[in-house]
C-alpha cells in the first residue's frame, strides 16, 4: 500500500492507495473519532462492496443507506434524504460519514458532511477511476442545480481517501474509459512526461493491467495533492485542475446530467480547450492532433454533441470561474502546462464552439 499525503496544516490526510475492502479495518479506525458512522453508497455499489466494508468497521452505531446511481440523482432532493437518515438515527457532531461509490457518492455524501451540524467528519472511498484519480481528493463537495453543474456547495477535506483498485475491476467500459479522462488531463495540465507515459502505455492502461493502473491512479493523485497543498480553495493554480470542465459542464448541462458521463464531457471540453489554444497560436496543429489522437485512443469523444454557439456561451457564463462576467478558461501555453485566462479572441472562441 501507498500512502500519499495532502498536506493543508490542521486538515491535511492520508490518501492510501493499495488498500483493500476486504482488510481495511486498520486503515479506516484512526479517523472514526467518534461511535457512530453512516457509510452512504449506491444501487450499483452497495451489492458488491457494502457488506466487505461493513465488517470492518466496528462502531456502536452503524447505519448505511443506499441512494440511487447516476449524475441525475446528484440533487438537494437527495441530499435531504442523507440528512433525514442522519435525524432519524440521532447522529451527533461526533459522527463519520463514509463515501462507498463514486463522484457521485464522493460529492454528495461529503457536501451532506459540510452541512450536518455545521460540519462532521468523512472518509473517501472512491470506486471509479474518475472518483480515485480525482473527485475524491481536494474537498470540494456539491450537488448539481438545473441552471449548472456543482452550483451548491462546499470545500470540506476528508479525513482520509481509501483507494482499492480492484473496485476498478467491476467497472463497466464506458465507465472505465470515463476516468481516464481525468488521468489524461493531469499530463495536459502539468506534466507532460507522464502524458508521454500515457501516449506509449494506453493500451495496458484500457486493458487495466493492474501496475499500469496503479501507475497512472498514484501519478494522478500526487500532481493534485500537490496543487491542493498549494491552493486549497481554488484562488489561483487549482483552477488549472478544470482544463475542459468549463465546456464539458456545459455539455453536461445541456444535455441533461447523466446523458453524457462526466469524463466524457471533459475529453470533448478538453479537445476543445486545445482547438482554442491553438488558434491562439499557443500550441502547434500537431499539439493538437497528440491531444485528439490519445483521447480517441481511449475511446473518449473529442467534440461536442450539436449545441449552438450562443446556447454554449450561455452555459458557460454560470460557472464558477466566470468573473465580473467574463468567462476565464483554463487553456494550454503548452502540452504539459496550463494557463487561466480571459484573454482570448471573442471570433477565435466562437470558432472553436462551432466547430469551423
Amino acid at each position: 500500500m501507498n500512502v500519499l499525503n495532502v498536506d493543508l496544516g490542521e486538515r491535511s490526510y492520508p490518501i492510501a492507495i493499495g488498500c483493500s475492502l476486504r482488510s481495511c479495518a486498520n486503515s479506516l479506525a484512526p479517523y472514526i473519532k467518534g461511535d457512530q458512522v453512516l457509510v452512504v453508497s449506491n444501487e450499483t455499489i452497495a451489492p458488491l462492496y457494502l457488506e466487505q466494508l461493513l465488517a470492518n468497521i466496528d462502531v456502536r452505531t452503524l447505519d448505511t443507506l443506499v441512494l440511487p446511481d447516476g449524475e441525475q440523482y446528484k440533487t438537494v432532493e437527495t441530499l435531504n434524504t442523507i440528512f433525514d437518515a442522519l435525524l432519524e438515527h440521532r447522529h451527533d457532531r461526533s459522527t463519520t460519514l463514509v463515501a462507498l461509490g463514486g463522484g457521485v457518492i464522493g460529492d454528495i455524501t461529503g457536501f451532506a458532511a459540510a452541512c450536518y451540524q455545521r460540519g462532521v467528519n468523512f472518509i473517501q472511498i472512491p470506486t471509479t477511476l474518475l472518483a480515485q484519480v480525482d473527485s475524491s481528493v481536494g474537498g470540494k463537495t456539491a450537488v448539481n442545480h438545473p441552471l449548472g453543474k456543482n452550483m451548491i456547495g462546499a470545500f470540506h477535506q476528508p479525513q482520509c481517501v481509501l483507494i482499492d483498485i480492484q473496485t476498478l475491476q467491476s467497472l463497466p467500459e464506458r465507465e472505465y474509459r470515463a476516468g481516464i479522462a481525468e488521468v489524461i488531463k493531469y499530463g495536459l495540465i502539468t506534466d507532460l512526461d507522464f502524458f508521454v507515459w500515457l501516449e506509449e502505455h494506453m493500451p495496458r492502461l484500457l486493458a487495466r493491467e493492474e501496475d499500469a493502473v496503479l501507475y497512472a491512479v498514484e501519478h494522478s493523485c500526487r500532481l493534485k495533492a500537490h496543487v491542493v497543498s498549494e491552493d486549497e480553495r481554488e484562488s489561483g493554480l487549482r483552477a488549472i485542475l478544470n482544463l475542459g470542465h468549463t465546456f464539458g459542464h456545459a455539455i453536461e448541462t445541456h444535455e441533461g446530467y447523466g446523458q453524457w458521463l462526466h469524463g466524457e464531457a471533459v475529453a470533448a471540453g478538453m479537445c476543445m480547450a486545445a482547438d482554442l489554444s491553438m488558434r491562439q497560436g499557443w500550441i502547434s496543429v500537431a499539439d493538437l492532433e497528440r491531444v485528439v489522437t490519445l483521447m480517441t485512443q481511449a475511446g473518449l469523444p473529442t467534440a461536442p454533441p450539436a449545441i449552438t454557439v450562443e446556447q454554449f456561451l450561455a452555459l458557460m457564463a454560470v460557472d464558477k470561474k466566470a468573473l465580473g462576467g467574463k468567462v476565464r478558461l483554463v487553456l494550454l501555453e503548452s502540452l504539459g502546462k496550463a494557463v487561466i485566462s480571459a484573454d482570448y479572441g471573442a471570433d477565435l472562441l466562437a470558432a472553436t464552439l462551432s466547430g469551423s
